[in-house]
């Protein structure tokens, strides 16, 4: 049976790989939002950026709440390659589709941590909490598939 430091050190080690998710995410949204050339898109994309950030103090929150003071966040390895290889696509002319199909990688990569965080046994709270996030970032990964969409029939 579990005890409640068990239960505190999974909701710890939950909640941290989502908010390195989303650091990558909040780098990576950025990266790409400064090299696309749709100023819709870039606005779109900065903006996103800086909700992921929100997303992520929200759950820095939660942690500190439940007494989890020392966060090292540092997003993860893949993220980090996924930014390089998304850098090397804008500097070798990939253009918006090529920028927008590496974003929704990213997109899906988060997506799939909100669906790994919310298989455990959480809070209420938390769960409301993260569920909502969910909620926003299907929508964001639905807008960044359909402009990719849209960018080959350009």
């Amino acid at each position: 049976m579990p005890t409640d430091a068990d239960k505190r050190n999974e909701l710890h080690l939950a909640l941290l790989s989502v908010i390195n998710t989303l650091v990558d995410g909040q780098k990576g949204l950025a990266d790409i939002g400064d090299h696309l050339e749709d100023q819709t898109l870039k606005r779109y994309f900065l903006a996103e950026s800086l909700k992921r950030a929100r997303f992520r103090g929200d759950l820095e929150e939660v942690l500190h709440q439940n007494g989890f003071h020392d966060i090292k966040e540092s997003g993860t390895t893949a993220g980090t390659i996924q930014r390089v290889w998304g850098d090397l696509k804008a500097k070798l002319g990939g253009g918006d589709h090529t920028l927008l199909a590496t974003a929704e990688e990213g997109e899906d990569t988060t997506k799939e941590a909100y669906e790994d965080v919310l298989k455990h046994d959480l809070p209420l709270p938390i769960r409301q909490i993260l569920a909502e996030q969910q909620a926003h970032i299907l929508t964001s990964h639905d807008y960044v598939k359909s402009h990719r969409d849209a960018a080959v029939t350009k």
